[in-house]
């Protein structure tokens, strides 16, 4: 992730108040204070975007006495669950095996390169996972790309198929060749159920 500069004169802070001498001092941004030095070394700070109070932004600082000049590079705290997590592929059946030999519950979308509704559907469970991320994992198989050993043991005659697995068992389906709005509500119905269970 890039991390922004900014180079914030001394006499024109705009808000973020910063300190008016070279002396130790802290404001309400600030998770740490600054004391004089003649030479620009990193100071460890935390500080709060006045536009988005509950964002923080973190990083260091570098105060220059003789220069007046501080200059912040900063990194923003990924606290929020993204938007849409990218499906990982499943291309060998050692591969889903080992899915299955582990604890975590998760989802496969069997589908093909050739259907327009798996194509079409794809990125739309791709946001549905990022509502159950990091608990519930996403992954797709290509049934064109794997021994069709693997398509059998899903049991899978249509595309596209929405399987939840837990403790090494498919627990239900969703096959769906309906629009991709209702699929997407019957998936996330299937994986609420099968975390109750």
């Amino acid at each position: 992730m890039a991390s922004p500069v900014f180079a914030l004169n001394h006499h024109s802070h705009r808000g973020l108040c910063l300190p008016s001498s070279a002396s130790s001092s802290s404001s309400s941004l600030f998770s740490s204070s600054f004391s004089s030095r003649s030479s620009c070394s990193p100071t460890p700070l935390g500080l709060r975007s006045p536009s988005h109070n509950h964002n923080l932004f973190f990083g260091f600082a570098d105060y220059s006495a003789t220069r007046r000049c501080l200059k912040l590079r900063v990194f923003w705290k990924e606290s929020e669950k993204p938007s849409s997590v990218e499906m990982e592929a499943i291309s060998a059946p050692d591969q889903f095996d080992q899915l299955l030999a582990q604890p975590q519950p998760f989802v496969v979308d069997w589908m093909a390169n050739w259907c327009r509704k798996c194509i079409y559907l794809k990125p739309k469970l791709e946001k549905l996972a990022a509502e159950f991320y990091p608990t519930i994992k996403f992954y797709y198989v290509d049934v064109n790309d794997v021994p069709q050993a693997l398509v059998k043991r899903g049991g899978i005659s249509k595309m596209p198929t929405i399987q939840m697995w837990k403790n090494g068992e498919m627990q239900a389906e969703v096959i769906g060749g309906h629009k991709a709005w209702l699929v997407v509500d019957e998936v996330r119905d299937m994986i609420k159920n099968s975390l109750t269970k």
